[in-house]
């Protein structure tokens, strides 16, 4: 079965909200068999609002609607259904007394509102509001001979879930004869042209029913393999085949096939290891440290970093020799090197990673562009010596972007280290 999300509400097209309701829906369509094709912004208007339910169900079997089912002159949800299938509305006695009830326990009067409120158009399955008054609504149609489903719920997050999950996603559940699987691969370190044309054989051949969707983001780029097919069976040996195809070919980038990010993957591999890791930073201002700790369980293997942006505070601090800052500048593979190794003799962590680069907009020169991060790397070989190693990655964008990109680039060569994978891209 294949879906069509209708948001309604001017705020969403005039930019006051963003449409986080969608998202949500489309994950949870997925257990029970449903693609979603369109996902549709619609204004308060009863004329945009059944034009859109002419032309979704013509293409689409469902039509889930979120908004418009409230008191005021501008939900014009309901109406434009009940207009658009040209039904009645009726009382639904059991949707009045919860509403009133709900109204007195309060010490409220009951207003004229609750009566309309409780109005379903008629035929329709009720879904019940666990978290509000506005009940939903599932209504069987017919389109062009075919049976098609019109599902109304309240544009209210917390509502809308709760139905989802109560009712429409079990009513649907049964319904569809495909079976969907979505996967995730998760890459670093690897541009989306690139990618492409590593795995370029494998995407020639995929099997029937599975498409590969690249994801770029300022970070990197990430992969959705999805299949659809009736078999279940066949549908997740097909899906499981084309992930790991991938993940073997694109071995070098690939982080993890699981939706995790990459200080997630570090973590797990730190917890594994019994290691754990530092951070000096200088151009990302501790942003390796935030990703680091964002991490639930961090404490497990991060304990302290340093943030040295002035040339002082890399020598006060981490014991930076002067001499290395004259001669090569604070942005420089020698400093970084100093950085890191200096940061694991102080903490007595088991892994370093330093950062030392121009963020921009300003800064940049000739040789040392805006863009240029210099990053260092120390760690304890099993005799007890300290490796320290060191590369400069470049990038463009804005100050932001930039941070962005350093951290991950900072983190990569950990994820590298930890795997034993060259510390190059």
């Amino acid at each position: 079965m294949i879906a069509e999300i209708i948001s309604i509400g001017d705020e969403l097209l005039t930019g006051q909200k963003v449409n986080t309701n969608a998202g949500f829906i489309c994950s949870a369509l997925v257990g029970a068999g449903i693609g979603v094709k369109r996902i549709i912004a619609c204004a308060d208007s009863e004329d945009a609002i059944v034009d859109q339910f002419t032309d979704s169900l013509r293409r689409s079997d469902i039509a889930i609607v979120t908004g418009g089912l409230g008191p005021t002159r501008d939900d014009r949800t309901k109406q434009s259904a009940q207009r658009f299938l040209k039904r009645s509305l009726v009382l639904d006695e059991e949707v009045y007394t919860r509403t009133v009830e709900h109204y007195r326990s309060r010490g409220r009067e009951p207003s004229a509102y609750l009566k309309h409120n409780a109005m379903i158009i008629d035929g329709a399955t009720v879904i019940p509001n666990e978290k509000g008054l506005a009940p939903g609504m599932i209504i069987s149609c017919e389109e062009g001979g075919q049976e098609r489903y019109i599902v109304l719920m309240p544009g209210v997050p917390q509502e809308m879930k709760a139905m989802m999950r109560s009712t429409v996603v079990p009513f649907f559940s049964g319904k569809s004869s495909d079976h969907i699987v979505h996967s995730h691969i998760k890459t670093t370190g690897v541009g989306e042209t690139a990618l492409a044309e590593i795995i370029r054989e494998i995407e020639d051949d995929l099997p029937d029913g599975t498409s590969l969707a690249y994801l770029p983001h300022t970070a990197g780029v990430d992969l959705r393999v999805s299949s659809i097919g009736s078999d279940k069976e066949v549908v997740e040996s097909d899906n499981r085949i084309t992930v790991d195809a991938i993940a073997r070919r694109a071995k070098a980038f690939v982080y993890a096939t699981t939706d995790i990010s990459l200080e997630e993957c570090i973590g797990r591999l730190l917890v594994s290891a019994g290691m754990r890791i530092t951070t000096a930073e200088s151009c990302t201002g501790g942003l390796i440290a935030t990703r680091l700790t964002d991490v639930s369980g961090s404490s497990q293997y991060f304990e302290q970093g340093y943030v040295v942006y002035s040339n002082n505070a890399k020598e006060e601090t981490l014991g930076v020799r002067t001499q290395t800052l004259v001669l090569h500048g604070a942005v420089s593979e020698e400093v970084a090197a100093e950085m890191a190794k200096s940061s694991l003799l102080k903490t007595g962590a088991d892994i370093a990673v330093s950062a030392t680069g121009i963020a921009g907009p300003g800064g940049g020169t000739e040789k040392k562009p805006v863009g240029m991060v210099c990053l260092g790397l120390a760690s304890r070989k099993k005799n007890g010596d300290i490796e320290v190693e060191t590369t400069t990655f470049y990038t463009h964008g804005d100050r932001l972007r930039n941070k962005i990109r350093f951290s991950e680039a900072a983190l990569r060569i950990v994820w590298k280290k930890l795997r034993n994978l060259p510390a190059q891209d």
